[in-house]
């Protein structure tokens, strides 16, 4: 039963994932099979339609026959993620735990040393369709409901800033290298005029990870948590739906609207904002520089080069 619950094309696709700190894609895929039947029984759960998969993870919606019915309402349905050992993910039931549900999918329970969350069972709307604005106001809505103080153990924003800092500046000229300089000095200088407090940033919240929901209109999913300045939040809004962005000069005003429109929702500084992403930019061309040749990947390097000048202009 369970080698039914894997997605063939996502097996496919993480078995070619290398190991980042634990095991390779290859052995993790293998092992998949036998450890969501281990879950399924020993959290008395029931496989009560096909498995969706992620990049990384694969979500199962069950049903509850146990432990934990009461916390996701009178249905008893859930949602087992089981996610690929990676580091973005390593931190994900801490920031959840810390939400509470509050402008979150509602963490029931959580087996970190097997990669392992129950959670609520959500619908499947999310914002990919909803008129720009009004997801951009959702968006902006939903960082201000998850802003919480940050847990000890989640990595800093300011560690990644340094480490930019460093890489951009050696960094091939994947796009202008006055970009990349730029961006380097701009992540120096956001560590150096940072804000009074960190916060806890979900750092992933674009319109395919905010869902809606049975108790509350929309609730974000799938975060990638660190600690630091809410103004690093902005940027996913921007480089998803970039088929919506338009031509020519409307691009820069299709860009800025949604920055404007997310930062007066959840009350972050525009400027800096638009600092933060220009160095996450830089940092995601520099990220594809070795499949540059891709088609696909040039034109997601041009998208970059198009939001770093809208965020300069």
């Amino acid at each position: 039963m369970s080698v039914e619950l894997v997605p063939a094309h996502f097996a496919h696709r993480v078995a070619g994932y290398p190991p980042q700190g634990w095991m390779s894609g290859e052995e993790w895929v293998l092992d998949l099979p036998d450890l969501l039947d281990d879950l399924l029984a020993e959290w008395e759960l029931e496989p009560i339609g096909r498995a969706a998969s992620g990049s990384c993870s694969v979500a199962l919606p069950v049903r509850l026959t146990g432990q934990g019915r009461e916390a996701v309402g009178v249905s008893g349905e859930g949602v087992l993620k089981v996610t690929w050992p990676h580091p973005e993910a390593a931190t994900e039931a801490l920031a959840l735990q810390t939400w509470n549900g509050h402008g979150a999918v509602r963490l029931v329970r959580a087996d970190p040393g097997r990669w392992a969350l129950l959670l609520e069972r959500l619908h499947d709307r999310d914002l990919t369709r909803v008129d720009i604005d009004d997801a951009c106001g959702v968006i902006g809505d939903l960082l201000s409901a998850l802003r919480r103080p940050p847990h000890p153990r989640l990595p800093s924003l300011d560690d990644y800033a340094r480490r930019q800092v460093v890489e951009l500046s050696a960094a091939p000229p994947v796009i202008p290298r006055r970009y990349l300089d730029q961006a380097a000095a701009l992540a120096s200088e956001l560590v150096t005029r940072r804000p009074a407090e960190d916060r806890l940033l979900h750092t992933d919240l674009h319109y395919e990870n905010v869902l809606g929901a049975y108790r509350a209109p929309w609730l974000a999913i799938d975060p990638k948590p660190m600690a630091g300045d809410v103004a690093f939040e902005v940027a996913p809004a921007l480089w998803n739906r970039a088929d919506e962005l338009g031509t020519g000069s409307q691009i820069r005003w299709s860009l800025r609207r949604r920055l404007e429109i997310i930062c007066e929702r959840a009350g972050i500084d525009e400027g800096r904002a638009r600092a933060w992403t220009i160095v996450r930019e830089a940092d995601n061309a520099l990220e594809l520089a070795d499949d540059a040749l891709v088609a696909e990947v040039r034109d997601r390097i041009s998208l970059a080069v198009m939001i770093i000048k809208a965020m300069n202009d």
